[in-house]
């Protein structure tokens, strides 16, 4: 067995020359000072590798076209096996190798690794830098909910912006007329086609060049080598497991925006990008009107010029470690000016462009009347499923609602309930959430009940409180209740959560001649309600 194997190796190596390399890759001579600050590289030839994995899992139940994209991404977080992991893990990873790439460029820059004769070394890594932002740029439109529309619009109107280049560039990417079908295929055409092609070329070259000229040494080096292997070697091994770590937790606990479908004529939408661009996104409001352009395109193309030509403009000879002072202090300038302006952004959103306090599944569930909703907690918080089944289950003292039906009307229902038989004890329930009960047991269907089992329990709080309030008296909901007041479908839409709340408070103040009572809500029913009106899609 091990001669098969060795003379395997053998043919292998005598055909491709794999050991030969691999041997001389981990044997090479670095200098000594290499350590920690040299393994942002590695982490960020993994993250790039992991976003291929992903992109291609994601691909296999992806629909390339505006409507099904959505539909498809909603499929791939709710009934792919591992979807929402896979999802998570593409998403955060987009963020974690933008972080990954600054990190690395910003130790290049302060150890001085620019320098001749590793120019293009320096100038390739600066043209993946943009690379990876247009893959968040490119991506950001394929989930096709309102976010990514309406944040690109917004990029589209930039683009229009640039000076004489404005016309064509929109052209190119299909948004001379508006963002459609055009723009959704342009973007996903280079997202999965050319810029992987590309980024993957130049990753290659890249390394090709480290290669070629050596590991850069610290400003503190005196001449002295070491092996990759092991010290290197581990210190690369170990910085690539945290990145995953901290990847894997990002995607099993946090949750990935993903709002309802894309609205073209929802204009009330706050559009906002992701927390890369944002920086950008805060400079349109300092430099407004004819000014603008210095914001979204001199500012940034300047800041990409002054890179390019960083290694031909610094010609001095690399110094101590005091010497290279100014480099530490002009990234932190720099670091601190780009948190503050990303800073000042985040804290100017809108409280109701944050939705991920509404469940991904409330637009199945908005579909159901509040009774309903309201009826089911009633009926679990009253003791019901104590002798009655939904579903399938264990045979119980009475009837499975969700087989048998009720033929009962609901006078009946809510009699029964008041002066159920001896064995029963009486349901001391007011007359409002009776009839929500009621109403529950009446449309009682094993779909509605899989729904149901798998919301929230913010959402039936929200919805009892909704009966409860007598709300559905003078709002409609889905073309049902009152019609004194406005519908609230769609109210996300028009209002935030601070105005709905006021609103509670004093209606008069905000809806003169508005006949709606004052209303004071625990926090917590508070909360539950608005998260439930919210979620009433148009």
């Amino acid at each position: 067995m091990k001669a098969a194997i060795y003379q395997a190796g053998e043919w292998l190596e005598e055909r491709t020359g794999v050991g030969a390399a691999c041997r001389h890759f981990l044997f090479e001579d670095i200098p000594a000072s290499s350590g920690w600050p040299q393994v942002f590289g590695s982490v960020c030839l993994f993250l790039f590798l992991t976003q291929m994995l992903t992109g291609i899992l994601l691909a296999f139940n992806y629909a390339a076209t505006p409507g099904d994209a959505y539909r498809s991404v909603s499929y791939i977080l709710e009934r792919v096996t591992a979807g929402k992991m896979i999802h998570g893990l593409h998403h955060w990873g987009a963020s974690l190798m933008i972080v990954a790439v600054f990190l690395h460029m910003a130790q290049v820059f302060i150890y001085g690794a620019y320098k001749r004769p590793r120019e293009a070394t320096w100038i390739a890594g600066i043209a993946l830098l943009l690379l990876t932002l247009a893959f968040g740029l490119t991506g950001y439109l394929l989930p096709w909910d309102n976010r990514a529309y309406w944040g690109t619009v917004v990029t589209a109107q930039i683009m229009a912006g640039v000076p004489f280049a404005g016309p064509l560039l929109t052209q190119l990417i299909g948004a001379a007329n508006g963002i459609g079908v055009v723009t959704f295929s342009r973007f996903y055409a280079l997202h999965t086609l050319l810029l992987p092609g590309v980024t993957g070329l130049l990753i290659a070259f890249h390394i090709y060049l480290v290669r070629r000229h050596g590991a850069a040494a610290a400003p503190t080096d005196n001449g002295n080598t070491q092996k990759f292997y092991p010290k290197q070697a581990f210190r690369d091994v170990i910085a690539v497991f945290i990145a995953f770590v901290l990847l894997f937790a990002a995607a099993a606990f946090l949750e990935v925006p993903l709002e309802r479908i894309a609205d073209p004529t929802d204009t009330s939408y706050v559009p906002r990008p992701e927390w890369y661009f944002l920086f950008l996104f805060q400079l349109l409001k300092i430099f407004q009107g004819r000014m603008e352009v210095v914001g979204t395109v001199v500012l940034p193309t300047l800041a990409i010029v002054a890179l390019i030509i960083l290694p031909f403009a610094d010609r001095l000879h690399r110094r101590m470690l005091t010497g290279r002072v100014q480099a530490a202090a002009a990234v932190l300038l720099a670091f601190s000016i780009w948190a503050g302006l990303t800073a000042t952004a985040e804290r100017s959103t809108p409280t109701s462009v944050h939705s991920s306090r509404v469940p991904r599944e409330a637009a199945q569930w908005a579909q159901i009347p509040p009774e309903q909703i309201a009826g089911f907690g009633y009926f679990h918080s009253s003791g019901c499923g104590s002798c009655h089944n939904l579903l399938v289950g264990t045979p119980k003292a009475g009837p499975n609602l969700g087989h048998a039906g009720v033929q009962h009307p609901k006078e009946w229902l809510i009699q029964h309930f008041r002066s159920p038989e001896p064995s029963a004890a009486p349901l001391h329930l007011s007359l409002p959430k009776l009839n929500a009960l009621s109403l529950f047991v009446e449309n009682v269907r094993p779909d509605s009940v899989s729904l149901l089992k798998r919301m929230s329990a913010q959402y039936i709080v929200g919805s009892q409180t909704f009966v409860v309030s007598g709300c559905i008296s003078c709002h409609k909901v889905n073309g049902s209740g009152g019609g004194v007041g406005p519908p609230l479908n769609g109210l996300v839409n028009r209002r935030s959560d601070q105005w709905v709340i006021d609103h509670f408070a004093d209606p008069q103040r905000l809806s003169p001649g508005s006949i709606m009572p004052h209303y004071q809500f625990s926090k917590v029913d508070e909360d539950a309600l608005i998260t439930y009106l919210f979620s009433l899609a148009d």
